[in-house]
């Protein structure tokens, strides 16, 4: 009966928590919502052989590509609602527990290029970071306001990139369909003179539905939990730990702001930092 109460509450929390990665920073730089494909809606997409697990539904196009450098920190920003930037409301709520992927893919326009054709790698990723108790990536995100940092490699060859920020809530997860991607993908120019071009996977292609950490049931004491897709390039996935997992912010909540800037700052922008 337990059981039950659970599955129903969190089908009823699912209608009203769905969410969209909407802004990005780089470098403490706010950018906005200046090179974001945004989503037409916070609904997520169920299907992972569907062209619209690669950069959500019929996004909207933007004709902003931000400059970024390899091992530069780039910030991605997720809220519930359009414009709704405040931390008094839970990035994604109603216990939409799950990973955080984050993955580039090297194109010719990036504001142009269709994400279900491109090729794409893995930069950063964040599933379970404590299992005592359970502690899920998108709750160290509503931690941090909805950010959630990584580094563009080091050594990436320069040119057009789509970064493509991801959460999976898995609260009905333990039926096929039942794991919910929430996506969007960013329009970049990487500067510098690298020369890696890192292995890659398909959007759609790189997960299957029965894939163990998509088919799972998280209402039961987790040990471990096995992100979906490759491995990331150049950099370790977090360990699980035994401990209880910090809640404190790493991010300077204080200083988050309220308006959404809508075209790509000037070169040598004054940002905000990190706490």
């Amino acid at each position: 009966m337990f059981a039950k109460l659970v599955v129903a509450a969190s089908l009823a929390a699912s209608v009203v928590a769905h969410a969209t990665f909407q802004e990005m920073w780089i470098n403490g730089v706010d950018q906005g919502s200046s090179c974001v494909r945004l989503p037409q809606s916070n609904s997520p997409v169920t299907s992972v052989t569907s062209p619209d697990i690669a950069c959500n539904v019929n996004a909207h196009p933007s004709s902003g590509i931000c400059e970024v450098m390899p091992g530069d920190e780039v910030t991605v920003e997720m809220h519930q609602q359009p414009n709704d930037r405040s931390c008094a409301n839970e990035a994604i709520g109603g216990d939409h527990y799950g990973p955080i992927n984050i993955y580039m893919a090297k194109v010719s326009d990036a504001t142009s290029a269709v994400g279900s054709s491109a090729q794409w790698f893995k930069v950063s990723e964040m599933g379970l970071p404590s299992n005592n108790p359970d502690y899920w990536a998108t709750e160290v995100l509503n931690d941090n306001c909805g950010h959630f940092t990584f580094k563009v490699p080091a050594d990436i060859a320069p040119g057009n990139y789509l970064i493509r920020a991801e959460v999976i809530a898995l609260h009905v997860a333990s039926q096929v369909g039942g794991a919910q991607f929430y996506m969007s993908c960013f329009q970049v120019n990487v500067g510098g003179s690298g020369s890696a071009n890192p292995p890659t996977v398909n959007i759609p292609g790189a997960y299957n539905a029965r894939d163990p950490g998509i088919l799972i049931n998280i209402y039961q004491p987790l040990s471990t939990y096995t992100i979906p897709g490759p491995a990331p390039f150049a950099t370790a996935s977090p360990a699980v730990a035994d401990t209880p997992y910090p809640t404190t912010a790493t991010w300077n909540t204080a200083l988050q702001p309220t308006a959404v800037p809508t075209a790509v700052p000037a070169a040598g922008a004054e940002g905000i930092g990190k706490a």
